[in-house]
């Protein structure tokens, strides 16, 4: 007898995430990786080709700390030194929406949760 106690196996639910990326992104391919053995089905987006709007942006960040999602690997983030004088929320939105490459990537988004770049540990707790 199967564990629902129906006599049928349970079917195995695979979970599911967005992975919105930049494609030939070293680190997207190593959080594509890990979430791939672990049994994850990813929907992806290429960010450079379908770029966030503000909107978007603006939702996907929520109530969290804009600046967690500004990559500091980006040219525009090491020129403009935003690591010492970050932008004001709605102007690092509009940026990030002009310029993905600013977006710190991947983000992956699964079950109300978002993680950004490959953070293992949080990766493996979706």
């Amino acid at each position: 007898m199967s564990p629902t106690g129906t006599g049928k196996p349970r079917k195995r639910t695979r979970k599911t995430a967005k992975f919105l990326e930049k494609p030939g992104c070293v680190t997207c391919r190593k959080a594509r990786s890990f979430l791939k053995r672990r049994g994850f089905q990813l929907y992806f987006r290429n960010l450079v080709k379908h770029r966030l709007s503000s909107a978007e942006l603006e939702k996907l960040i929520g109530s969290r700390d804009h600046t967690e999602f500004l990559n500091p690997r980006n040219e525009l983030y090491r020129r403009k030194k935003m690591k010492d004088n970050p932008p004001p929320r709605r102007e690092a939105i509009r940026l990030m929406a002009k310029e993905p490459n600013l977006i710190r990537r991947p983000v992956v988004l699964c079950g109300g949760r978002v993680v950004l770049g490959f953070d293992k540990d949080r990766l493996a707790r979706l």
